[in-house]
């Protein structure tokens, strides 16, 4: 009989083997990846898995076999980040917004239906300086600008439709 001693390792070398183990093969909960990790000779606490997976940025996802963990690519930016915000805020304007129309200070932004809570959300979280909230219903977000005057609505409708085409927010319509 064979025993397996574990010794501890360093935090980015743990991080490492949990960022394989992920990439490899689905993993669908953290107890499972600390069982992967001991059976490779990685002992952790579950405390511990849980830290590193949000350190590493670890979301689940929808895969063909149910729910399992993903890790950011390694030029992804980090989670959390304004890039990763900006980012995602690109990449959901890209796939759902349909227009964008500034009214005095508030624009209304269409979407595909059900898509406005997402996209509304997204905003939210992104915390643009010149946005006081937003309200989303079915198919329209309603984003109220901070500023009451024009052009100031107008210019960040302009903005987030270059976003949604692929290009910088940065600079004047």
């Amino acid at each position: 009989m064979t025993t397996r001693h574990t010794a501890p390792v360093t935090k980015a070398a743990r991080q490492a083997r949990m960022t394989e183990l992920i990439e490899s093969r689905p993993v669908a909960s953290q107890t499972e990846l600390g069982r992967l990790l001991a059976d490779s000779g990685v002992a952790v606490t579950q405390a511990t898995v849980s830290r590193d997976l949000e350190e590493l940025g670890a979301v689940k996802v929808r895969t063909p076999a149910g729910m399992a963990y993903a890790v950011p690519a390694a030029n992804s930016p980090r989670p959390g980040t304004s890039e990763a915000v900006d980012a995602r805020l690109g990449r959901l304007l890209e796939e759902l917004l349909v227009s964008a129309e500034a009214t005095g200070s508030l624009v209304v932004l269409r979407t595909p239906p059900g898509g406005a809570h997402l996209l509304g959300s997204a905003l939210d979280r992104a915390g643009l300086p010149d946005v006081a909230g937003t309200v989303a219903g079915d198919d329209t977000v309603l984003l109220v600008h901070r500023t009451p005057a024009l052009p100031g609505a107008g210019v960040l409708a302009a903005r987030l439709l270059r976003l949604a085409e692929g290009r910088t927010v940065e600079g004047t319509p």
